[in-house]
């Protein structure tokens, strides 16, 4: 076997994996992986502006195509800057691999230039791990890494990697994947847990399917089952935020999204529910409300690839732990195996479209001024009339809520956005890495003022490589959310959420080879929108829309799922006590 360098050695195992896009910055820690990578052949590094660009660039490609993510930086503060994106992608389960460099191993230990305890830092935000102090052991923990990040619940993976030990050299062949014994997850059900599924679902009168993320993550065979087993049982359709697309927006099963956000008859139908199939999704607190209101009259079979997830916050009465296609595939058999017939359920639609008569989603519209609502509307219909691939990406605030009410999703890998973590700054490094990772889709991204100033350097990326990102700024001069929260829970006290000194964002775009354009009225939008998907290269436009406009409905923080305001006149009504206290 030749003697390679740990860096050389590094660049065969990305090679090896089928790596073809790395994002990264370079810094000392990583020169010797620098020249390893310069002029690759096939490995392409994205230049980003920070790291924490490059973290979301690296999300933002694994959650569109999903292949994992790679990053790489330098020690110190190359490392703690991708701290958020790793937390992140831990909280969305994202596939990801950051290389850090690190100060030599001798250094270790003495506080040196640019050293920071990597491994110490992201134990509690990465799914595993490793400090390599033998480039001989190097190859096995890169090919482990990648088998850890990628299979069983998703998520990042560090490998911190010492200067010396880039350049000493060790004999390097492919290695064969030892996978640690106490790493082995589950991806087949028992049967006995599908059966009693199966039994239940075909009994069930007021039947829903809660679906999450990790219908997106299992890959699209998981998509396309659970639209089998819906059209098996006919039973209603709703997700959270980050399972959007799973299942079709177009469909008359859909409910749309539930949660503090989500729709009157999505949060109504899970509350009176007698049977919730909960697939891929984890009971998280934006969707409950509060617990001891929450679904009062359902059993609840939860299928999820984390055992950790089941009866963590809500006690299943059947909890499967598999990988949902495999779960739903077995599902799919049995029913038919067994030869199931839907049951009528014609008094729960029925109950389902007195909900839905509360048009839940409606907004007042003046003429005068753009209602953030419509643009995210019109922006939707002009996307379908393209006829192109379209991937969304958001930032985090009232638009991010209200592009998952108003735009819908008809497949799974076409909606990118921080669900978790709530991470401003997400959005525009998200949309490069899918525009990378997806070269001929209209990538575009839908921001807040205040959000996309967080990562706005990565301008200067798409840029560089000729990225035709489009970003359809929601301009309202306000960090919307936490401005609507201080108006309906604070008395309108509003404490630094007024977006001062807001940069004029088409001359900024333009300073940066952008195409720059604004919207000051209704009667611009729809020429705008236009104008932005018929202009090859990046785009931004600064769409101006009502400064005061609320995201309704919304369930007050402590509330009943049941609970929602579709108006903020009752907020003074709908609280309780409890739910006062807790805001």
């Amino acid at each position: 076997m030749a003697e390679k360098s740990g860096a050389d050695i590094l660049v065969e195992c990305l090679v090896d994996l089928g790596v073809e896009i790395v994002f990264g910055y370079p810094g000392g820690a990583v020169l010797p992986i620098y020249d390893a990578l310069y002029n690759h052949p096939t490995i392409r590094h994205i230049l980003v502006r920070h790291e924490q660009g490059a973290t979301h660039m690296a999300e933002g490609y694994a959650r569109s195509t999903g292949k994992p993510g790679v990053v790489l930086v330098t020690s110190g503060p190359g490392a703690t800057n991708a701290v958020t994106g790793i937390t992140d992608a831990l909280l969305d389960s994202i596939p990801m691999i950051v290389i850090s460099g690190q100060v030599g191993t001798q250094l270790i230990g003495t506080d040196a230039f640019q050293e920071a305890d990597t491994v110490g830092i992201t134990r509690h935000c990465t799914k595993h791990n490793y400090l390599v102090k033998d480039p001989g052991k190097l190859a096995g923990v890169v090919h482990e890494a990648f088998h850890i990040a990628t299979t069983g619940r998703p998520g990042p993976v560090v490998i911190d990697i010492p200067k010396d030990v880039q350049v000493a050299t060790a004999p390097y062949a492919k290695p064969e994947l030892k996978v640690h014994a106490s790493y082995r997850p589950q991806t087949k059900a028992d049967a006995a847990g599908i059966d009693a599924a199966v039994e239940m679902l075909a009994a069930a009168e007021r039947p829903i399917f809660y679906t999450g993320g990790g219908v997106i993550n299992s890959g699209p065979q998981a998509s396309a089952l659970l639209r089998e087993l819906v059209a098996l049982t006919g039973a209603p359709v709703t997700s959270t935020l980050m399972g959007l697309g799973a299942f079709p927006a177009s469909s008359d099963r859909w409910l749309g999204m539930l949660g503090m956000h989500g729709t009157y008859e999505a949060n109504w139908a899970m509350n009176q529910a007698d049977l919730i199939l909960c697939v891929g999704a984890r009971f998280d607190d934006r969707v409950t409300g509060r617990l001891d209101a929450f679904a009062p009259y359902a059993r609840k079979v939860h299928i999820d690839i984390d055992r950790s997830s089941i009866n963590k916050i809500v006690d299943a009465d059947v909890g499967i732990v598999a990988d949902v296609a495999s779960a739903l595939d077995d599902m799919v058999a049995l029913w038919k195996q067994r030869g199931h017939q839907a049951q009528d359920l014609t008094e729960w639609w029925a109950r389902i479209a007195g909900w839905r008569a509360k048009h839940c989603l409606d907004y007042p519209e003046t003429g005068a001024e753009i209602m953030p609502q419509r643009a995210i509307a019109d922006l939707y219909k002009a996307c379908r009339a393209t006829g192109r691939d379209v991937i969304i990406t958001t930032e985090v605030g009232q638009h991010q809520m209200w592009a998952a009410q108003h735009f819908g999703f008809e497949a799974p890998n076409k909606w990118l956005t921080s669900g978790g973590l709530g991470t401003m700054g997400y959005g525009l490094p998200a949309a490069i890495g899918a525009q990378v990772g997806n070269p001929d889709s209209l990538t575009i991204c839908i921001a807040g003022d205040a959000s996309v100033q967080m990562n706005i350097q990565e301008l200067g990326t798409a840029s560089q490589y000729r990225l035709p990102v489009k970003i359809f700024i929601l301009n309202n001069e306000y960090m919307g959310m936490v401005r609507q929260w201080q108006e309906l829970t604070y008395e309108s006290r509003y404490s630094n959420s007024y977006s001062d000194s807001l940069p004029d964002f088409v001359k900024l775009g333009e300073a940066y080879g952008w195409t720059g354009i604004r919207i000051e009225g209704p009667q611009e939008l729809e020429a705008g929108i236009r104008q932005m998907l018929e202009t090859d290269g990046p785009v931004i436009v600064d769409c101006r829309v009502a400064k005061l406009s609320n995201c309704f409905p919304m369930i007050p923080s402590g509330a009943a799922h049941t609970e929602m305001l579709l108006d903020p006149k009752q907020i003074a009504g709908i609280m309780s006590d409890e739910a006062k206290a807790l805001v």
